[in-house]
C-alpha cells in the first residue's frame, strides 16, 4: 500500500475539500401554502384534470356547478372568477384545527378564519418543504390519437403524429404522452391542517380585491410573528381576453397581455369527426406535447426552461393561429393558461456561514394563474353564468361571432367528451 508523507496529510487537511461543512437545514415548524386563480371564459371546470366528472363541467357550463358559492378547490375546477384556497400547518400542533390570516384591508375585512376538516380521503398531505412533483393519472382513451403543435397558418411537415390505441405498446404511449410537468402540492385539505374557505366562512373575493400588501397567521402552535408582504408581482390576475377570428380556414387567436404573466400556453381537444373514435390535440408548443401536465401551476425554473425551448409562449405574445385543417370535426375545446410567477418565501433566510445550522421557523408558498376556456370559433355564448367567484360581474369577454351558425354547445360537449 502506498504511503502519503506527512505533508501530503496536513495538505489534504488543510484544502477546501476537507474545509466544506454540509449544513445542518431544518424543516419550517410551520408553512402556509396559497394558490391564487383566475377563471374566465365558460366558468367551467379546468384544473380538475384528465378525470374530471363531464356532468359537472355541463353543470358549470350552464350555470348548475359548483363555482355558484366559494369552497375550498375553487383554484382547481372552479368556475369564472377569482378565486384563493389557503392551507396552514405547525409541527408544534398537528391537531391544529382552526387558524386566523390577517389580511390587508384591500382585501378582505375582517381576517379570513382558516378551519380544518374533520375527515378526508385521498393522497396523503405534503410535509412543509416537501417540492415534489405531483404526478397525475390519465385515463386511456380508446380509438386514435392525432397530435399537432405550434402556431401558424398552415400544418408543420410531419404532422399529425397518429398513435392507433388498438395497436398500441407501452412504449408507443410513454413517446406519444410526452407532457411537461412540473407541479408540486400546493394548497390541499386535511384534518389539523386548517383551510380557507371553509363552511363558517365562505365568503366572495371582492370584484376589486387585492392581496398586495402584509399578511400574518396566528393560531395554537404557529410561531410568533408569522408575518410577510405580497407584492404586486402575485396578487390575483386579469382574466384573460381571448378573441377568435376566421381566417381563411384558419382561427386566429388573440388576447391582451396580462401584466404579470410569465408566459402562456394553448391547448385543444377535439373529435376527428362523427362516427370515430379518434381524437385530435393540438398546442401552441413548437415541440411535440399533449399539453395535459401543463394546464396547472408550474414552477418559475420550468417556466424559464420551457421558454427558452419555445415550449410555452412569451410574456409578450399576444397571437397565435391554429393552422386549417387540425379539427376537422364539429367543435374543439381550447384552454389557455397565462402563467404568474410564483413565490417562495422563508423565515429567517439562510445563514451565509454553513456551520450555522437553519432554523426555518416558517415557511409560505403562494402560485398565481389565469385560465380561460372557450369553444374553437365561437365566441362567448348567449346566457352564459358571469363570474361565480366575485362579489360583482365583470365585463364579459370581447369576440367576435363565429360567421356559421352555432352548433349546440351540449352536442359539442357529447362529442369531444365521448358521452
Amino acid at each position: 500500500m502506498q504511503r502519503i508523507p506527512v505533508w501530503g496529510l496536513l495538505a489534504l487537511a488543510a484544502s477546501p475539500l476537507a474545509a466544506q461543512t454540509t449544513q445542518v437545514v431544518k424543516p419550517p415548524v410551520s408553512q402556509a401554502w396559497l394558490d391564487v386563480a383566475t377563471y374566465s371564459g365558460f366558468g367551467m371546470p379546468m384544473g380538475a384534470g384528465a378525470g374530471a366528472n363531464p356532468m359537472s363541467a355541463l353543470g358549470g357550463l350552464f350555470g348548475g356547478g359548483g363555482a355558484q358559492k366559494n369552497s375550498f378547490g375553487n383554484t382547481q375546477a372552479g368556475g369564472a372568477g377569482r378565486w384563493l384556497d389557503v392551507t396552514l400547518y405547525t409541527r408544534q400542533n398537528p391537531n391544529l384545527n382552526e387558524a386566523l390570516q390577517a389580511v390587508p384591508e384591500g382585501f378582505m375585512a375582517p381576517a379570513l378564519k382558516l378551519q380544518a376538516p374533520k375527515a378526508v380521503s385521498g393522497k396523503a398531505p405534503p410535509e412543509p418543504g416537501d417540492e415534489r412533483v405531483e404526478e397525475h393519472d390519465h385515463e386511456r382513451p380508446k380509438g386514435r390519437l392525432l397530435m399537432y403543435w405550434g402556431c401558424g397558418n398552415t400544418i408543420r411537415p410531419g404532422q399529425p403524429k397518429v398513435l392507433d390505441m388498438a395497436k398500441l405498446s407501452p412504449t408507443e404511449m410513454a413517446q406519444f404522452f410526452v407532457s411537461r410537468r412540473a407541479t408540486q402540492r400546493g394548497t390541499h385539505s386535511a384534518p389539523g391542517r386548517p383551510v380557507w374557505p371553509q363552511p363558517e366562512d365562505a365568503r366572495m373575493l371582492p370584484a376589486k380585491a387585492s392581496l398586495v400588501g402584509e399578511h400574518a397567521f396566528s393560531g395554537s402552535g404557529v410561531p410568533e410573528g408569522f408575518r410577510f408582504r405580497i407584492p404586486a408581482a402575485q396578487d390575483l390576475m386579469p382574466a384573460i381576453q381571448l378573441q377568435q377570428k376566421d381566417q381563411a380556414g384558419a382561427t386566429d387567436l388573440r388576447w391582451a397581455a396580462l401584466p404579470t404573466a410569465r408566459a402562456y400556453f394553448i391547448a385543444g381537444m377535439g373529435s376527428a369527426g362523427r362516427g370515430t373514435q379518434d381524437m385530435v390535440f393540438w398546442t401552441s408548443s413548437e415541440l411535440p406535447d399533449t399539453g395535459s401536465g401543463l394546464m396547472d401551476y408550474q414552477t418559475n425554473p420550468a417556466v424559464d426552461k420551457w421558454l427558452k425551448e419555445k415550449v410555452l409562449l412569451s410574456p409578450d405574445t399576444t397571437q397565435c393561429t391554429v393552422p386549417p385543417g387540425v379539427f376537422a370535426g364539429e367543435g374543439a375545446m381550447l384552454r389557455m393558461i397565462a402563467y404568474g410567477s410564483e413565490l417562495n418565501l422563508v423565515h429567517p433566510p439562510r445563514p451565509t456561514d454553513p456551520k450555522l445550522p437553519w432554523e426555518q421557523q416558517w415557511a409560505v408558498k403562494l402560485r398565481v394563474k389565469s385560465m380561460t376556456t372557450a369553444m374553437l370559433g365561437m365566441g362567448e355564448m348567449p346566457g352564459m353564468p358571469g363570474a361565480g367567484g366575485m362579489a360583482e360581474e365583470p365585463a364579459p369577454v370581447a369576440s367576435e361571432p363565429a360567421k356559421e351558425k352555432k352548433p349546440n354547445p351540449l352536442d359539442l360537449l357529447k362529442g369531444i367528451l365521448g358521452r
